[in-house]
């Protein structure tokens, strides 16, 4: 009787598992349809238009022919200038959360603004850089203002990364290396922060993700409607991807759906592009980590 009740338990128990198991994976799969129904619609439509001459090429006859270089050339530029900006600014303010500012008050405030930062608006901050970097500082509408925009819009993702994967690598690492002798800093740099890596990479990809999308906050400080040229310098305008898909589906006439959707399609396959190779030098360093 009793192995009788056991062995009724044990079935409900793994019905029970395999329902949870199906709930997570209607979850994950209702979570992945629309990604792959996007792409799959910019694929189907956009693809046609895809060519050398549509990569390298510069925009014609009002943007409605040509090509999309300078659009593709200025989304390199703005990401490289928010990744300068933004990375060394979050990764060392995420160091000092996690390893020196403890629990006190100072630190819950500034956590608090982090928070609150992350939530802001993205015309808020195309605002806020107006004001502070296009007037106040005098850099002009140029990839300087609109790339220090950027990175001011994703710095919570990179400090809150920073600071939940230092956190995450176990606190005996540091009590072994301390014992030794270690200074505390020389821990943080040589035990501390290459196992964090792999965390602080994925808070740099959807950095990257995110300032190579948004348009807002480049439209009032540095992205051009129509500029066929290639920028020089940091204080030069420039196209964007996203201000170029923008302008194509908004405030151009004539232009071709597979001309908007391919160039909707490059911006996709853009940051595709880098979060793969992030996920590989991740995965990498994943492998070499010490616990």
């Amino acid at each position: 009787m009793a192995v009788d009740t056991m062995g009724e338990a044990l079935t409900a128990r793994h019905s029970r598992q395999r329902m949870m198991v199906a709930v997570l994976a209607t979850a994950t799969a209702l979570a992945a349809v629309p990604a792959l129904g996007i792409f799959g619609l910019l694929v189907a439509r956009g693809a046609p238009a895809l060519s050398w001459e549509f990569l390298t090429g510069m925009p014609l006859r009002g943007m409605t022919e040509g090509g999309i270089l300078p659009a593709i050339a200025g989304t390199f530029w703005l990401v490289g200038v928010s990744l300068a900006v933004a990375v060394p600014v979050g990764v060392l303010s995420g160091i000092f959360l996690s390893e020196y500012a403890g629990e006190g008050r100072v630190a819950r405030s500034v956590d608090l603004a982090i928070v609150n930062l992350a939530g802001v608006p993205s015309i808020v901050h195309a605002l806020f850089g107006l004001g502070a970097f296009v007037l106040f500082l005098d850099l002009n509408t140029s990839i300087l203002a609109a790339g220090m925009t950027l990175g001011i819009m994703t710095l919570p993702v990179i400090i809150t990364s920073t600071k939940a994967s230092m956190q995450g690598v176990p606190h005996a690492f540091r009590l072994a290396s301390w014992n030794l002798g270690v200074t505390r800093w020389q821990t943080i740099r040589h035990i501390v922060l290459p196992n964090a890596m792999p965390g602080i990479l994925t808070g740099v990809i959807l950095q990257v993700s995110r300032a190579a999308g948004e348009t807002a906050p480049i439209l009032f400080t540095g992205a051009a409607f129509y500029l066929p040229i290639l920028p020089r310098s940091v204080d030069d305008q420039t196209m964007a991807l996203s201000m170029h898909v923008f302008a194509l589906v908004t405030q151009v006439p004539g232009v071709s759906d597979a001309f908007k959707y391919g160039t909707a399609l490059v911006l996709v396959g853009f940051v595709l592009l880098f979060n793969s190779f992030a996920i590989v030098l991740r995965s990498r360093l994943r492998r070499n980590r010490r616990w």
